[in-house]
């Protein structure tokens, strides 16, 4: 059997480092297990994001609390494009960790967990009692299992769908919703059991088995037609037009996607569950 020469990685560096040293043979499986793992390292650039977001987060917690919803919204929604970046900018510097990983589902726990529940109870479901901050509560509880979960089964699902609709896009529903209300000049108290519907429906989805298409199979190195682009210059257009209507529009149809594949496959009698039963093990000759 002959291996394939590949560019080295930090971890992978340090793991024949201390083979070397120890005077140990590595196996196949160990080298593939070594280039799995991500770095232990702490690096400025990507955790600077996440801190950034998990900024946002804590901010829009604060807004929330003192009544200005708008700006505790749009903080959100900027928390999910700095939550978008992080990742990519250490797969592009090549700075994944271990600590970047965890640093990063703590801070969504904040920013897609718990701000948005707390944002949702402050603008309506206070006036509900015991029903409001349960509803907030099944919210910030469910992004906490969908985090742990996606965690858990990053290695065997298939990757492009997400189980469960992601939490940041759920986040954006509730965070949407009281953006857009307030923006019509709309009460909170006007629309309790309407939030409270939407909080709990967002949350529970969340900790689903229902497929979202995940955009992790699109090729941005491909060459596109012409009106791909211009679709693009479209969308741009009508989000800045109204932003709080049109983003809250965008992430109900990918609500409704996840719902309409789902049924689909359930009609056609394929297997709801996204989650492989088999490990598929490929030999390199």
């Amino acid at each position: 059997m002959t291996f394939k020469r590949r560019k080295s990685k930090t971890n992978i560096k340090n793991f024949f480092k201390v083979v070397k040293k120890s005077g140990a043979i590595a196996t196949p499986t160990e080298v593939v297990e070594a280039k799995k793992k991500p770095l232990r390292g702490i690096y400025l650039l990507p955790n600077a994001f996440t801190t950034a977001a998990l900024f946002c987060g804590f901010y829009a917690i604060v807004m929330g609390m003192n009544g200005n919803f708008e700006k505790a919204t749009i903080a959100i929604f900027i928390a999910m494009v700095l939550d978008s970046l992080d990742g990519r900018v250490a797969r592009l510097t090549n700075t994944q960790s271990e600590f970047g990983a965890q640093y990063d589902s703590l801070s969504d726990m904040v920013s897609f967990g718990a701000a948005p529940a707390l944002v949702a109870y402050e603008w309506a479901l206070r006036g509900l009692g015991q029903w409001g901050w349960l509803g907030a509560f099944i919210f910030c509880a469910s992004t906490a299992l969908r985090l742990a979960r996606f965690n858990t089964n990053i290695h065997i699902v298939d990757k492009r769908y997400f189980q469960g609709i992601p939490c940041p896009a759920a986040a954006a529903l509730v965070a949407g919703f009281i953006w857009s209300m307030t923006d019509l000049g709309i009460s909170g108290t006007d629309l309790r059991w309407v939030t409270w519907i939407l909080t709990v429906l967002a949350g529970l989805t969340m900790i689903s088995n229902i497929p979202f298409y995940s955009f992790k199979d699109i090729n941005f190195k491909r060459s596109v037609p012409f009106a791909v682009p211009l679709a693009l210059v479209l969308a741009y257009v009508l989000i800045v037009s109204d932003p709080p209507k049109v983003l809250f529009g965008i992430f109900v149809l990918y609500l409704l996607s996840g719902y309409t594949i789902f049924l689909w496959r359930w009609r056609k009698g394929r297997p709801v569950s996204i989650l492989q039963t088999e490990v598929e093990v490929h030999d390199e000759h």
